[in-house]
């Protein structure tokens, strides 16, 4: 408990810091939130490459916009919370830039049927392969879609794994606050994706983690 009282007396001074333009608040802002700006990014971008793009618009977006941090809630759920729009901006770029690089259909010449364009062998995913991956795609955006009171705790629980002290102090409210709103998020998760054969598990991280 120790510990996470200096976390959030180190959070209100940095955030302070960045307000009055300190620069070397700048640089102790990515030595505490780098890593795990990182790892949520990446549970959901799967790219190493854009993670770290992710990282730097994060760290960007927190310097320019404090003046709009207001402290009714923690400053890394705050974070959290850009890391995570900024994640779901990108996944969904990248699915419009699939669409737009779709192939043209193929003219038959000399009346012969026209060859069908070369197209990724997806055969060695399987049905299992196929299924998480839609299951991925379709929890990203019920998640997206929930309610912030829902979503953070999720966000904060199932996909950082924090554990409910870490994730109630974060969020400023009771760890029966937080378990209540967990499990009605979760709940809400499930009604939306029961055509999945098993339900949803999201302590299981499986969505996340293949």
């Amino acid at each position: 408990m120790a510990k996470l009282l200096d976390d959030s007396l180190a959070d209100r001074q940095l955030a302070d810091r960045l307000r009055s333009g300190d620069q070397s608040a700048v640089s102790d802002l990515a030595l505490r939130y780098s890593a795990r700006i990182r790892q949520l990014a990446l549970r959901h971008l799967r790219s190493e490459e854009d993670a770290d793009e992710v990282v730097q618009d994060v760290l960007l977006k927190v310097y320019q916009n404090i003046d709009a941090f207001r402290g009714d809630s923690a400053l890394a759920s705050w974070i959290y919370r850009i890391t995570f729009n900024t994640a779901m901006s990108r996944l969904r770029a990248a699915r419009a830039s699939r669409r737009d690089a779709g192939f043209s259909p193929i003219e038959p010449a000399d009346g012969e049927a026209a060859q069908a364009p070369d197209v990724a062998d997806w055969s060695s995913l399987g049905d299992d392969g196929v299924h998480r991956a839609e299951l991925r795609q379709r929890l990203v955006k019920a998640l997206a879609g929930l309610p912030s009171i829902y979503r953070v705790p999720i966000l904060l629980r199932d996909v950082q794994g924090l554990s409910t002290e870490e994730a109630s102090a974060a969020l400023k409210v009771k760890d029966e606050t937080l378990k209540s709103r967990l499990h009605r998020g979760r709940m809400i998760l499930r009604e939306q994706l029961a055509d999945f054969s098993g339900g949803l598990r999201l302590r299981s991280a499986a969505a996340f983690s293949q």
